[in-house]
C-alpha cells in the first residue's frame, strides 16, 4: 500500500543513517528498501513515486512506518523559516527532500540512546545488534526489537558477552524493570519528560533530549550535549571554534521554534560535508 509523503521526499537521503552507521537487526536496509518487524510481521518499505510502498500494509505497520519515516514533521513552515536564515537555509536547500526519521517505540528509543552513550554510532549498532539477536525473535531479514517484558527478566551480567559495559547493562535492564509508563510520556510537556527520564539511572539530559527529538518529534528539542550537534554548530556557525554545551544550548534559541529540525539538518549537512 502507498503511504503518500509531502513532496519533495527523498527516501534514500532520508534513510541514510540506517546504512551509514550499520544495522542493529531491527531496521535492516536490503536491496534498496527497509525491513522491520511490526506486530509480528516483517514489513518491507521501498520508495515509489509520491511516497513509499509498505507491504504487508497492516494498520499497525502503516502507523509505525509513518512515524519511522518522520511523517509527523511538518517541513513546509521550517523551509519557509530557513529562507530567512542564510546558513541553515543553504543546508536545507542542499538537503531538499530530506525528512528526519524517528524511532516509533519508546523502549527501543531509550535502549538505542543508552547503547550510543559515549561510543561511536557504528560500535553502538554492533552491540545493539547482538542484543536484538539475543532477545528478539528472528523473521526473514529482520528481528523484532526485544520486548520490554522479556528484557526485564534478563540478568545484566549476561550482557557482557554482547559487548555491554556493566553499567549500561544495568541501565537497560533497570529501565525494563521500572514501573515507568513510557507511552504516557507523550502526554507530558518537554520539561516534565526530561525530569521523568533523568530520574532513572543512566538516563541523563542527552538521552532525554534525543528521546524528545527522535521519538516524540518535539519541535523545540535541541540536543546541545550531543558531540555531533556541537561539532556541526561549531562548523557552520563558529568557524570551527570548539563550543561548550552551555554555548550550544544558548545558540539553540536562534532556531526557535524549529530546534529539532535544525539539529537534524545540521547533522545531515555535516555528514554530507565530510
Amino acid at each position: 500500500m502507498l503511504v503518500r509523503f509531502p513532496q519533495p521526499y527523498d527516501f534514500h537521503l532520508s534513510t541514510v543513517r540506517f546504512r551509514d552507521f550499520g544495522s542493529d537487526g531491527a531496521t535492516v536496509w536490503h536491496e534498496g528498501g527497509l525491513h522491520r518487524v511490526v506486530a509480528g510481521h516483517e514489513v518491507r518499505i521501498e520508495a515509489v513515486p509520491g511516497g513509499v510502498r509498505v507491504e504487508p500494509a497492516t494498520p499497525e505497520a502503516m502507523e509505525e512506518i509513518s512515524r519511522l519515516l518522520g511523517l509527523p514533521f511538518d517541513l513546509d513552515p521550517f523551509h519557509d523559516w530557513t529562507a530567512r536564515e542564510p546558513v541553515l537555509g543553504a543546508i536545507a536547500e542542499t538537503l531538499r527532500g530530506f525528512r528526519p526519521t524517528l524511532n516509533p517505540r519508546p523502549f527501543e528509543a531509550l535502549v538505542v540512546a543508552i547503547t550510543t552513550q559515549q561510543i561511536s554510532l557504528h560500535a553502538a549498532a554492533a552491540i545493539r545488534g547482538r542484543f536484538v539477536q539475543r532477545f528478539g525473535p528472528k523473521h526473514d531479514l529482520a528481528w523484532d526489537f526485544p520486548a520490554r517484558e522479556l528484557v526485564a527478566l534478563a540478568d545484566p551480567r549476561d550482557f557482557s558477552a554482547l559487548g555491554f559495559s556493566r553499567t549500561k547493562a544495568e541501565y537497560v535492564v533497570g529501565l525494563a524493570r521500572s514501573d515507568l509508563d513510557l507511552d504516557a510520556l507523550a502526554l507530558l510537556p518537554d520539561d516534565e519528560v526530561i525530569a521523568t527520564l533523568t530520574a532513572l539511572p543512566g538516563l541523563g539530559r542527552w538521552t532525554a533530549d534525543w528521546f524528545l527529538a527522535r521519538h516524540l518529534a518535539r519541535p523545540h528539542a535541541w540536543p546541545a550535549g550531543d558531540l555531533g550537534v556541537r561539532k556541526a554548530v561549531s562548523t557552520f556557525y563558529a568557524d570551527g571554534r570548539p563550543l561548550s554545551i552551555p554555548e550550544v544550548r544558548t545558540m539553540g534559541d536562534r532556531f526557535a521554534p524549529f530546534q529539532n529540525l535544525a539539529a537534524q539538518h545540521l547533522l545531515a549537512g555535516a555528514r554530507m560535508a565530510g
